[in-house]
């Protein structure tokens, strides 16, 4: 356990980012979800409209770090061309 006074508070910092994390990391995957599943159905404006959304989450989240900004571009690139052959 931290003994000092700087690794309790390290200890503490850590876990409110990683409850953070968790929370952005379930929102972003439930949103690429949403794509998938209008994708599925078939449904052509639902899953542009579900895409139109994620984008700029996977774009911000890439930016403070939490995906690497490749997976946020193959994200994006493999769903838009799933769309696009609908």
């Amino acid at each position: 356990m931290a003994n000092s006074a700087q690794a309790r508070k390290r200890a503490r910092q850590a876990e409110t980012r990683r409850q953070r994390n968790a929370g952005r990391r379930s929102e972003m995957r439930t949103e690429l979800k949403k794509v998938v599943k209008a994708i599925d159905a078939g449904d052509k404006t639902a899953a542009q409209d579900a895409l139109k959304a994620v984008t700029p989450l996977l774009d911000s989240l890439a930016g403070k770090g939490l995906i690497h900004k490749n997976k946020a571009a193959r994200h994006k690139s493999r769903l838009n061309a799933k769309i696009r052959a609908l």
